[in-house]
């Protein structure tokens, strides 16, 4: 493993422990106050939004999900299909949630596959440069390479608590920065 891959799975492991000793009720209270960032997010009728189904100690983004789509907005939600490619299925209300992969939810593959406008992009580490640290499978950078291959340029919004934010993310040439993140302090822009 190279220096930079092993400080990243460093910083990783310390924020993402931080984030996993933030008491249940607390992150209840911050993800539920983040809808108040909806308002920051302009959505048009038909706007399509990703968000994630949260696992483990994650930002619950479904109310900030749901107020978007009170506003007009088409939600959904990433499906992997395989070790390195996901697709954004159509998440529609009254619709069966299947394992979607790496241990989340989402629509089956009945659902429409679409590009979204807006994405919501989970992540285990950030820094006030809009540099991110996922999981380490590379999924996100990946499919945000396919959005702008076909010529689409996403509003890209990282979603994480403050307490995930760290010094400095090391750079590798692949890494998609995140010109925005959300965390329970509000929204941030980047450069």
């Amino acid at each position: 493993m190279t220096e930079l891959k092993a400080l990243k799975k460093q910083l990783r492991a310390e924020a993402l422990a931080r984030r996993n000793a933030l008491p249940v009720e607390w992150r209840i209270e911050a993800s539920l106050g983040m809808v108040e960032a909806a308002k920051a997010i302009p959505v048009e009728p038909g706007t399509i939004v990703s968000g994630f189904w949260p696992i483990r100690s994650e930002v619950d983004v479904r109310p900030l999900m749901f107020a978007l789509q009170e506003r007009g907005a088409r939600l959904c939600l990433p499906a992997v299909l395989d070790k390195t490619t996901i697709v954004f299925r159509e998440l529609l209300r009254g619709a069966e949630l299947v394992e979607t992969g790496f241990g989340t939810a989402g629509p089956g593959e009945d659902a429409s596959v679409l590009d979204p406008d807006v994405m919501l992009i989970p992540l285990a580490a950030f820094d006030a440069r809009g540099h991110r640290i996922g999981y380490g499978a590379g999924y996100y950078d990946r499919a945000i390479a396919r959005l702008h291959d076909k010529g689409l340029q996403p509003r890209m919004i990282g979603v994480a608590f403050d307490c995930q934010e760290v010094p400095l993310v090391p750079d590798e040439p692949h890494d998609v920065i995140i010109p925005e993140i959300l965390t329970e302090s509000g929204l941030r822009r980047f450069g």
